[in-house]
């Protein structure tokens, strides 16, 4: 019984807090990471937005007068913003609720199979972040006037 109890431990692994001012300028996130931090910003810009989304969707179906008044706020301006501005604002909606979109399908694709390995993780983590950018960039090629 003594053998048992003056048997050394091995040691156990140290876990630190990451320090904000110090850590974080050398701290290096994964893919997955970056797409759950993302996921999460992309919803609560759509969820600021949403008083943004609800005005676009009511002066583009009223009339046609407040269609051509929806089309002078990205032309034009509006509220003393210029055009440009909005088509921004128009743009990072875009942005967010693709990435939300794929990063979604992302998480449901995993829970159902349980594919839960770190190359999976972070293949699909680049994909999400790649489909969401070229996706973002061809409609806001679109919504500039590129084409």
């Amino acid at each position: 019984m003594t053998e048992l109890a003056s048997k050394p431990r091995p040691k156990r692994p140290e876990f630190r807090n990451i320090n904000a001012f110090t850590d974080l300028t050398t701290y290096r996130m994964t893919p997955a990471a970056w797409v759950s931090i993302l996921h999460r910003a992309s919803g609560a810009i759509m969820f600021v937005l949403l008083p943004f989304i609800i005005w676009m969707f009511d002066t583009s179906i009223s009339s046609e007068i407040s269609f051509e008044k929806f089309k002078g706020a990205f032309n034009v301006g509006m509220l003393g913003l210029p055009g440009v501005i909005w088509k921004l604002v128009a743009l990072a909606l875009i942005w967010s609720y693709l990435h939300h979109f794929i990063a979604g399908l992302r998480h449901l694709y995993m829970d159902v199979t349980h594919s839960l390995s770190n190359e999976f993780g972070k293949a699909t983590a680049l994909i999400t972040l790649g489909l969401s950018i070229l996706l973002t960039l061809v409609l806001g090629a679109k919504l500039f006037g590129f084409y």
